[in-house]
């Protein structure tokens, strides 16, 4: 079996594998640019800090990202369609026609009939997942932040320590990370419906949300460049589960979040602005181009994730790259945009 080193000399499993929400099956993941990857976080750049200072720059990044999505495309004629079926995308699900998916970003950029494809749990008070990608859920009194292959981030570096209100908000609370892989549908849709009560954007270096690149640098997600939005969704017509914090965070090939929610299909996007009513289910954001993670913070006793989500963690026969504490491994389940995340406590209780 393929290992990989850690920074303190202990091997690992390079393997990850993944529960299909849809089917429950055990899948091996394929990690697209892993061996860049690998090589970019290597103990070598480690030692050398201005090296991984420029390793992990916009620049860097940019040009990894044209090099590795047009390496999709390759250069035979097929080379976007072998790309398609393997990673089994639909592309009965896309609002453009296939000739009108011509290169790698205007795949990636790709809108989906959502509406139709992406069915949403008709109780509004039912939190839902923000995208196509493979989640794992949490609380934050079992672990004060996520160890992922032996490095650690707190959930308070996530937020901003200067924002001492929304630390206190969020204390002890729960949370749901979602990683997106190259194949998947890359706009960010809201997982409840509420107010905008804050904003913010957050400096940081661009790494690699790939897991194989969380094993040589020190909190990679608490570090990256990243768009925080906190939705008040006790206002009038919201979701009614508390504050919620959704926190998008940049990868080392996606230079940007473009914020354009809709609040009808993808019509009329607009940048976000505190006090807009954001609705459950609709797009808020769009990563450009290629992978990353969105994280979602909620407040204690809130919500209760649903039961597959929480069953699937701790299976002993799957393969994670990730573990919650130390030493108890974790595993991501895939999930749809719009499915069921979790309920509202409150309205259970009742």
């Amino acid at each position: 079996m393929e290992l990989l080193e850690t920074t303190n000399g202990r091997k690992l499993s390079a393997k990850h594998q993944y529960i299909d929400r849809r089917t429950q099956q055990v899948c091996d993941e394929t990690l697209f640019g892993d061996k860049v990857i690998r090589a970019l976080y290597s103990r070598t750049l480690e030692r050398a800090p201005i090296l991984t200072q420029v390793a992990s720059s916009q620049w860097v990044s940019n040009v990894l990202a044209s090099m590795n999505y047009s390496s999709l495309m390759s250069a035979k004629p097929g080379g976007l369609l072998d790309f398609l079926r393997k990673s089994n995308v639909d592309l009965g699900e896309c609002v453009d026609p296939l000739e009108e998916l011509s290169d790698a970003k205007k795949l990636f950029e790709r809108k989906i009939k959502y509406w139709e494809c992406r069915p949403m749990p008709k109780d509004a008070s039912v939190v839902v997942c923000p995208s196509d990608s493979r989640a794992i859920v949490g609380s934050m009194i079992e672990a004060s932040g996520i160890v992922i292959k032996e490095k650690f981030f707190n959930f308070s570096e996530l937020l901003s320590v200067d924002r001492g209100r929304w630390l206190e908000t969020f204390a002890d609370g729960d949370f749901a990370v979602f990683r997106l892989t190259p194949e998947k549908y890359h706009y960010v849709h809201t997982p409840v419906s509420g107010r905008v009560e804050d904003f913010y954007d957050i400096d940081g270096r661009f790494h690699s949300c790939n897991p194989g690149a969380t094993i040589s640098l020190l909190t990679p997600f608490s570090k990256n460049r990243r768009v925080v939005t906190i939705v008040q969704t006790d206002a009038p017509g919201g979701s009614g589960v508390g504050a919620v914090a959704i926190i998008e965070v940049v990868a080392l090939m996606v230079g940007q979040i473009e914020q354009r929610y809709s609040s009808s299909e993808y019509s009329s996007p607009k940048k976000l602005e505190l006090g807009m009513f954001l609705k459950r289910g609709q797009p808020k954001s769009l990563f450009r181009p290629g992978s990353s993670t969105v994280i979602l913070l909620f407040q204690r006793d809130r919500v209760k994730f649903v039961n597959d989500l929480i069953l699937n963690r701790f299976r002993p026969d799957v393969a994670s790259r990730y573990s919650l504490g130390f030493k108890q491994p974790i595993v991501e389940t895939d999930v749809a945009v719009r499915s069921a995340l979790a309920t509202s406590i409150r309205k259970r209780d009742k």
